[in-house]
């Protein structure tokens, strides 16, 4: 009994000087490897530390984000309000267009995916869009002016 005890805090001894803790609660996590090495990664760490040298910085613990920014918007000149509705639909959907005065636009209605299913022009302040053969899901509508700009986006849910 004796023996076991003396073995059991040197090996306790030898796991303290060896292990090494964080400061986390974490969702989740896993090991990434590659070509280049191996990497430890976790989802929604609390606490980070940043390391900088004369090359740069590394921030351990932290998600770096990715964003695109957009420079610059070609604006439309028209001054006119869209609206789409019902919203969510069943069967037809309206696009109203108030201060309508003849101006060349056309509408696009895409799927999730970016296919473009239907498209058409606008020749009235209110333009109806078949969708009872669609599927259940989320459309976009894109109402674009004779160059093709878009004038304005809506989401439609079809249910």
């Amino acid at each position: 009994m004796k023996h076991i005890k003396i073995k059991l805090s040197v090996l306790l001894l030898g796991i303290g000087m060896t292990v090494q803790a964080q400061q986390a609660t974490t969702a989740s996590g896993g090991d990434a490897s590659g070509s280049g090495g191996t990497a430890a990664f976790s989802v929604g760490q609390v606490v980070y530390t940043a390391n900088t040298n004369a090359s740069g910085t590394v921030s351990q613990g932290v998600q770096q984000a990715f964003e695109i920014f957009t420079l610059s918007i070609k604006e439309t000149e028209l001054n006119i309000s869209l609206k789409a509705f019902p919203n969510p639909t069943l069967n037809n959907l309206t696009l109203q267009i108030s201060d309508y005065k003849n101006e060349k636009l056309s509408y696009q209605l895409y799927d999730i995916q970016g296919r473009l299913l239907n498209n058409g022009q606008i020749v009235a302040q209110q333009t109806n869009i078949e969708m009872t053969s669609l599927p259940t899901a989320i459309y976009f509508i894109n109402v674009v002016n004779q160059e093709n700009q878009k004038v304005q986006s809506f989401k439609i849910i079809k249910n």
